[in-house]
């Protein structure tokens, strides 16, 4: 079923974090590497989208937990399955396993749900596109604000590869999150069309999902959320969104203003709140689904989750929450000036 005509009739909601839920399973250097890399190089603890690979289980039991929660739509375990970021852990040569990996985790997962709860409504995946370690709108030298560390067309190539995994694996959707450099977003944009284009395989729905960092209501880059907007519609995407950095209470303002500007369906996933004084999440799940049934009620979202501390246990309280609302309805937006 086309995922649009689901949200013409309802609010979607998309899973929580997968990093807060592999941390509960206090894996061990020994864990993540699993037989096959029991000899490898370098230390790969923390490398958590390689345990698609080494502990296939345990993500696809986070992938269940979520869809028992009411997660309609299921993310991919690949935040950094470039080759760009997995050379953190000199992994390059993975990325493209990596993605494949993940993707028939989360769609194993769905499977088996759906034949432990027939009747069920058709859930989604959504292959995991990450910001990248690199930045190509900044610098990491202060001495040399001309210096990147990456060009665009490493960029692109890094997420021409793991779009190519992802699609392979078999997802349904594939959602650019967190950008905190619009022109990262661009590279990623760019190899999505480029690989359907010359792969001539059926173009699947773009959900891009930026990061406003701080009050100032702007990307780490520097943009707005309008022009943030602006410079991401090229990709006539199913949905455009925010995640990450803000709790619900701090991201608000920003969901109300791009819900009045976006052509297209709105998403919010956001953190449970800001982090302590030990990085740890402290809001309730009652809590965060407070905010977004507020959020649901004004009209202001199609798609809504959690980011990062958020559980299983916050996403059954957002689907409870929204699922006797009514979806956003898409505005009419004026292309010119009178």
């Amino acid at each position: 079923m086309d995922i649009r005509k689901e949200l013409e009739k309802r609010i979607l909601v998309i899973d929580g974090a997968m990093g807060t839920m592999i941390q509960q399973h206090k894996l061990t250097e020994a864990d993540y590497r699993g037989e096959r890399f029991k000899d490898w190089q370098c230390d790969v603890k923390g490398n958590n989208d390689l345990l698609c690979i080494t502990q296939p289980q345990i993500i696809k039991g986070i992938h269940k937990q979520y869809l028992a929660a009411g997660a309609d739509i299921i993310e991919t375990n690949t935040f950094s399955s470039t080759f760009i970021a997995m050379a953190d852990y000199e992994m390059q040569s993975l990325a493209y396993e990596l993605n494949v990996a993940a993707a028939r985790c989360a769609r194993e997962a769905i499977q088996e749900f759906t034949a432990e709860n027939p009747g069920t409504a058709q859930r989604y995946v959504a292959g995991a596109i990450g910001p990248l370690n690199k930045t190509l709108s900044l610098s990491p030298d202060v001495n040399n604000p001309g210096y990147r560390a990456v060009t665009f067309d490493e960029v692109a190539d890094a997420y021409y590869e793991q779009i190519s995994g992802l699609v392979d694996g078999g997802v349904d959707i594939l959602l650019i999150e967190t950008i905190f450099d619009t022109l990262n977003a661009k590279g990623a944009i760019y190899a999505a069309k480029k690989y359907f284009r010359t792969s001539g395989k059926p173009e699947l729905p773009i959900m891009i999902s930026g990061t406003i960092t701080d009050a100032s209501g702007r990307t780490l880059s520097g943009q707005t959320l309008e022009a943030f907007y602006t410079s991401i519609m090229h990709a006539n995407p199913l949905s455009v969104g925010l995640n990450c950095a803000l709790g619900a209470a701090e991201m608000r303002p920003h969901i109300e203003e791009l819900s009045q500007i976006a052509a297209c369906y709105t998403s919010a996933y956001p953190n449970a709140g800001l982090p302590n004084a030990m990085g740890e999440y402290d809001e309730a799940p009652h809590e965060t689904a407070h905010f977004i049934e507020e959020w649901a009620k004004e009209g202001f979202v199609n798609i809504v989750g959690g980011c990062c501390g958020t559980t299983p246990d916050h996403i059954k309280h957002i689907a409870d929450n929204v699922k006797k609302i009514a979806p956003r309805a898409i505005p009419v937006i004026e292309t010119e000036l009178v």
